[in-house]
């Protein structure tokens, strides 16, 4: 974005000592940032007008031709030229033997097929006005010949500022927006440009018809007489030339001088070529096409908006470029002025599809000030009346509107928030002075602040965004620079370190493991029992694989196939990873699991393993077999239950799920919800003496009722045997054939003394007490 030092000046009052170098480290501090400082409209010496004469070709030169010049002086001058864009009466900028130009070449008379060749026919390109290298440059007919180019354009050296403006700044698109920032920084004088618009003449108006109100909140048309097609100004020239715009007539000129000060595109219509004298705003039809103003036939798709006149006919792609059966002509005399408010994204796309840009669609895409229509509006006018004295605003104002338009945020900001992000205490008063002058009202409310964000700034929505204003307006340099304090580099957090604890103790329990392929192939959730809704993937990496995995099950369970398929049997394998069961939100639930599968076990085995995590991990929980999940075997499996949160689940595999992958043996299986457990603090482990006093085994068998868990069994052991027992095993399972009331179940209890050798007869008491408790549940003990 190039900002042109004058005009800036203009709009603010800056001190007397803030020199360009002052002015472009301060648009750095305030987040504009400035890349270069450069000095256009400086003239070349030795470079005047001249008229074209005549122009020849010549034999023995296809590449060049023979131009003819007249400087006024009544010599004819010979120049050879490789551009034929020239016709006899056009005005051209011509360099004169001696001239030094720009790109350090030194203009002399040279001989071409032996005729020589006085200076050189110059290029835009080549004076330093513009990109434009395909032509020789065509002055206006009129302009006096013999005169220095400069003099001749109006030119005049100009300072401008190139800074690199970022999406989130659509405000800084404008003079008026960085004068505005230079304005707070340097606690001076902003002069905004008023937004009064005095209706002089009779009332006479071009309709509005919006019919896309989605696309087009916001449009107005005032129609403007008495307007007399010229030159701008001089001043208004060199400024256009210094931002990168070609002066071409003062309409043109204001209303892209409006654009380039407001950040408010526009355009002007030639009213008399207005059909139905109006506007109609829609979206095209497909296959519909037009004829922009850099003449080229653009066809449409629905995605695009058009602005039509009144008889429905195109005449502009809105917010990116008018049409030329409208534009302004010489023989313009009335002028319908359009400024609008459009939907920035739908702009995007239309630019993107058509690859057609402009400075209006810079603008219009990153989001415009729908309520600064007004002030562009008044100084369109107020620029035109310069060079039209007969200018008549006429009464008739349309300003149309739809449900559309956004409505003004209020952003609740925290002194104490601002404070914490940008390291320094900030009061609500300092917060409020620091924004205030960019148009930010802000109403205090204790340690808060209530800030109405400007409708010029659409990208403030949320604190953070006033946070950044408040740094940008303090200077980031003000701020200092700190250090953050942090904890021991490297170190893992509590979470990561009972990971790692998990993945110990079932490395040390023998259990490897494993990593399946994350995504699911179509069926496999079904095979394992499992609920078959789950999230699909749309371009899956393996073809076929693209179902989101909402347990570790179905992946353990073929590894445990492919092992035995290789003859490995009685392999145990664990993964940690992260499942997607299905929720009610439109994203599945996720959270991180673990699963141990153990071939050629049974349900006890597993539950040793959980025994030994809880151990370990300080995790306790209760089994519960009245909602085993679905998949594992319904009387060998329960669910592990904290409170009243299901943690997981531990048993066996149900047979119908391992003949479903092909797995031959038993496999006990143990599931847990990690989030839940490693999130828990973990009780405080205590240290307790080994005993130095030998150990006694006592093994007790029981015939209990089905009804009865073996849970129940251990639990009632274990409240029996007291500080004496130290470990507590069920060894066999023993079910006789045909009896499906009742089963075996054997114990073996070691128990041992901190301070003594056990006794037969503290042996014969421990002994008798478990017998005692375990038959209160039913059971009988075995002879």
């Amino acid at each position: 974005m190039k900002i042109v030092d004058s005009w800036l000046r203009d709009l603010v009052a800056l001190p007397a000592d803030a020199t360009v170098e002052t002015v472009a480290d301060t648009l750095s501090d305030v987040g504009l940032a400035c890349e270069s400082v450069e000095r256009v409209g400086a003239t070349v010496p030795g470079v005047i007008t001249a008229r074209v004469v005549k122009t020849e070709r010549h034999p023995d030169a296809a590449k060049v031709h023979r131009v003819f010049l007249d400087i006024g002086d009544g010599t004819e001058h010979h120049v050879w030229c490789g551009a034929f864009n020239m016709q006899p009466g056009d005005v051209i900028p011509w360099a004169t033997p001696g001239t030094a130009m720009p790109d350090g070449r030194l203009i002399e008379t040279k001989p071409i097929v032996g005729i020589p060749s006085e200076g050189m026919c110059c290029s835009a390109r080549e004076l330093g006005l513009g990109d434009d290298h395909s032509g020789i440059l065509i002055l206006d007919p009129n302009t006096p010949l013999g005169l220095p180019y400069g003099d001749a354009l109006g030119l005049a050296e100009e300072t401008v500022y190139d800074l690199d403006v970022l999406r989130n700044r659509p405000d800084a698109y404008g003079h008026v927006g960085v004068a505005r920032d230079l304005a707070a920084r340097f606690d001076v004088p902003f002069s905004a440009p008023s937004s009064r618009v005095v209706a002089d003449g009779p009332t006479r108006s071009a309709t509005v018809e919006i019919v896309d109100g989605d696309r087009c909140p916001r449009f107005t048309s005032i129609v403007l007489s008495g307007v007399r097609v010229a030159e701008s100004p001089d001043w208004m020239k060199s400024r256009l030339s210094a931002a990168g715009m070609r002066p071409i007539n003062n309409v043109v000129d204001v209303s892209n001088y409006v654009m380039l000060e407001t950040n408010q595109p526009n355009h002007a219509y030639d009213f008399d070529t207005l059909g139905g004298e109006g506007f109609r705003i829609r979206v095209a039809r497909d296959g519909e096409s037009m004829v922009t103003l850099d003449g080229v036939e653009r066809t449409l798709t629905a995605d695009d908006l058009l602005i039509c006149d009144a008889t429905d006919r195109p005449i502009g792609i809105a917010g990116i470029m008018g049409g030329q059966n409208t534009e302004i002509s010489d023989t313009t005399t009335v002028v319908a002025l359009e400024t609008a408010y459009f939907e920035p994204h739908g702009i995007m796309k239309s630019v993107q599809r058509l690859g057609l840009r402009s400075e209006a669609s810079a603008r219009n895409e990153r989001g415009i000030d729908p309520f600064g229509v007004e002030t562009s509006i008044a100084r369109f006018v107020e620029l035109l009346g310069l060079t039209c004295p007969d200018l008549t605003v006429h009464d008739g104002f349309v300003d149309a509107r739809t449900s559309s338009m956004p409505s003004a945020t209020t952003i609740t900001v925290r002194s104490a928030r601002v404070g914490a992000l940008l390291g320094r205490e900030f009061s609500t008063d300092e917060i409020s002075a620091l924004i205030t002058p960019i148009g930010f009202d802000c109403e205090a409310d204790g340690e808060r602040v209530l800030v109405t964000v400007p409708s010029w700034r659409p990208d403030c929505t949320l604190e953070i965004d006033i946070v950044e204003e408040v740094a940008r307006l303090f200077g980031y340099d003000a701020l200092g620079k700190t250090v953050p304090k942090s904890t021991v580099a490297g170190g893992l957090s509590p979470i990561q370190q009972r990971r790692r604890r998990v993945r110990d103790v079932l490395l040390g329990l023998g259990v490897s493991e494993a990593m399946p392929h994350p995504f699911l192939a179509d069926g496999d959730l079904e095979r394992a029992g499992l609920s078959t809704t789950a999230v699909r993937l749309v371009n899956p990496l393996v073809v076929g694989d693209d179902v989101l995995r909402t347990s570790l099950r179905p992946g353990l369970l073929k590894a445990l196939a492919f092992n035995e398929s290789h003859r490995r049997s009685g392999v145990a394998l664990f993964e940690v990873g992260h499942v997607y069961p299905p929720s009610d939100d439109v994203l599945p639930a996720e959270f991180e699991a673990l699963t141990v599968v153990l071939a050629g076990a049974e349900a006890p085995r597993a539950v040793a393993v959980w025994r030994e995590l809880a151990s370990a991990m300080g995790w306790g929980a209760r089994l519960d077999q009245s909602n085993v999940p679905t998949g594992l075997h319904p009387t060998r499996s329960a669910t592990l239950s904290a409170g009243r949160d299901v943690v997981g689940a531990v048993g066996e595999v149900h047979p119908d799920v391992l003949d479903a992958f092909d797995v031959t043996e038993r496999v006990a299986i143990l599931e847990l919800n990690l989030s839940i457990l490693l999130a828990a603090e973990p009780k405080v482990a205590h240290w307790k003496a080994t005993s130095r006093f030998p150990s006694s085994d006592i093994d007790l068998a029981f015939t209990v009722p089905s009804s009865v868990t073996a849970e129940k069994v251990d639990k009632a052991l274990r409240q029996s045997a007291g500080s004496l027992l130290v470990s507590l095993e069920l060894f066999d399972v023993y079910r006789t054939d045909g009896d499906a009331e009742s089963r075996s179940l054997a114990y073996r209890l070691r128990l041992q003394a901190a301070d003594r050798t056990l006794t037969e007869s503290d042996i014969a008491n421990v002994r008798d007490k478990c017998i005692a408790a375990v038959t209160k549940l039913g059971a009988t003990l075995r002879a």
